[in-house]
């Protein structure tokens, strides 16, 4: 029986239409989900979309819709954008789905009844574009923390979910399992600057607008956007508060929720003590992933530095995004992204080193054996690093993804394939095919670059899908063992350019 894997992405607020920076949460996901069903895990991958709250009642209202209209509009963007980045998620969920609504309302009764909700009164700085309250000294400027923006008093009935009674269950937790929150800076943030200085007891409901899931036993009240939301990663893989499904035992607790940096304390301290009202394991760790910046600042729609991923998709193609979304932000810092920098990447990477490998390997394949390639085990000192660094390719790859360490690991295979170029450049194949007495040692040659080729691209999958499968259709080789093979042979397909040179001063 196969080990599970359960990733998810924060679901995304049905605000508007998501930027590359929104998209790039999903495809780092999506590689990680890959690459997991890549090493043989049964693996639940779910994503989707938020949609209550107070800035979807005004934001519908504005556009003369109802909020259901406007939801499933901006839902169906969404949706449509992770599918057109090749996004292989289990799941796509609506927090305005049947089942999660009913489910929550359990949630909320079941907590009320424990005595961790109770009803007060809630005096604060509310921002409204955030759905948060704020304490005067959790102002920046006397703005929102978050976002910057104005806030305003706001005074009315609510329910308060008791965050203070699990803090020192929370603190003691997340200090003896270090790898629970990543990466180090994120959990050294949460528990200095949010947990520390004492939790307060979170509001849990609303009563001034009306789009969101009714509290069932009291009229009036809807709950709040986190308890609401927080819980879509049990509701939507079987949970209810008095049974749970098969699918829930088999997948809970979540081995990632893989979120912004910018929402890692709803994840990592309101979710942890949720779960635990309910009797519930909690996740094994929470990543929060560094953002995207356009020309090294935060994109906004206002102020005009806005790219979007099915543009770009629609010019470079979808795996020459991807590739720069993986490769080119860090493990823990921000990235940076321009039309330029994308260009560039594309020049250096996926045409100068892996297409021309490809192009120049399946062409000497036909031009000198007609297409069929055999090893003929004609060694030469050359051989053994380059197949050693074969060989070693999967171990470094597996080290680096078990750190969550996506752009090092692509890093990895992009080593062994400018290794396979040098590896070109060493043996010279042109000269040894001047000499017919040298035919079983070029053949040898193209072979162990057919399967370095062959190796490389198995790894690019999860993070390339559709480019390492024109390479499997090139090569006409559907050996997916992570190793060389010696026993190998090809039957080579024609040769099509995988990747063509962007130019620079054209554009």
């Amino acid at each position: 029986m196969s080990k599970k894997f359960y990733i998810s992405t924060a679901i995304v607020y049905t605000s508007g239409k998501p930027h590359i920076g929104n998209t790039y949460e999903v495809v780092l996901a999506d590689a990680i989900a890959r690459y997991k069903r890549l090493k043989g895990y049964d693996v639940y991958f779910q994503t989707g979309t938020d949609e209550h709250g107070e800035k979807i009642e005004i934001k519908a209202h504005e556009k003369g819709v109802s909020p259901r209209e406007f939801v499933d509009k901006v839902s169906g963007e969404i949706k449509n954008i992770w599918d057109i980045m090749n996004t292989s998620y289990d799941k796509f969920v609506r927090t305005t789905d049947d089942v999660h609504e009913r489910v929550v309302q359990h949630i909320f009764k079941k907590m009320y009844d424990k005595g961790d909700i109770y009803k007060g009164e809630y005096r604060g700085l509310y921002c409204t574009p955030c759905e948060s309250f704020w304490t005067e000294s959790q102002l920046i400027d006397g703005k929102c923390p978050d976002c910057g923006r104005d806030v305003h008093e706001a005074v009315e009935e609510a329910y308060f979910f008791r965050l203070s009674k699990y803090q020192k269950r929370l603190e003691e937790y997340i200090e003896n399992n270090p790898d629970f929150i990543q990466p180090v800076s994120r959990k050294n943030e949460m528990l200095n600057n949010f947990i520390k200085p004492g939790l307060q007891d979170l509001c849990v409901s609303r009563t001034s607008f009306t789009w969101g899931i009714p509290v069932d036993f009291d009229s009036g009240h809807i709950v709040y956007v986190w308890l609401d939301a927080l819980t879509n990663y049990i509701t939507n893989i079987g949970y209810d508060v008095d049974k749970v499904s098969a699918d829930f035992k088999k997948y809970w607790p979540a081995d990632v929720h893989l979120i912004g940096k910018d929402i890692i304390r709803f994840h990592s301290i309101y979710w942890p003590c949720f779960l635990w009202s309910l009797d519930l394991e909690i996740p094994k760790k929470v990543f929060g992933h560094p953002w995207l910046l356009m020309n090294n600042d935060k994109m906004s729609k206002s102020k005009g530095n806005v790219l979007y991923a099915d543009t770009l998709v629609e010019e470079f193609g979808v795996d020459a995004v991807r590739y720069y979304l993986l490769h080119e932000i860090p493990f823990a810092d921000d990235g940076n992204i321009t039309r330029e920098l994308l260009i560039e990447r594309i020049n250096s990477d996926l045409a100068n080193i892996l297409g021309n490998l490809v192009n120049r390997t399946i062409s000497m394949g036909h031009k000198y054996f007609d297409g069929n390639v055999a090893n003929k085990h004609i060694p030469d000192l050359v051989d053994e690093s380059y197949i050693a660094q074969i060989n070693e390719l999967d171990k470094k790859v597996e080290e680096k993804m078990d750190n969550l360490e996506v752009s090092d690991s692509i890093s990895e295979i992009i080593d062994v394939l400018r290794s396979s170029n040098k590896y070109i450049d060493d043996t010279t194949p042109w000269i040894l095919a001047r000499d017919d007495s040298n035919k079983e040692r070029l053949e040898t040659v193209l072979y162990n670059l057919l399967e370095g080729i062959r190796v490389c691209s198995s790894l690019l999958a999860p993070f390339m899908p559709g480019t390492a499968e024109k390479i499997k259709k090139q090569l006409n080789n559907y050996d997916n063992s992570l190793k060389y093979n010696d026993k190998n042979s090809y039957e080579l397909a024609a040769c099509v350019p995988l990747f063509m040179r962007i130019d620079v001063n054209k554009e």
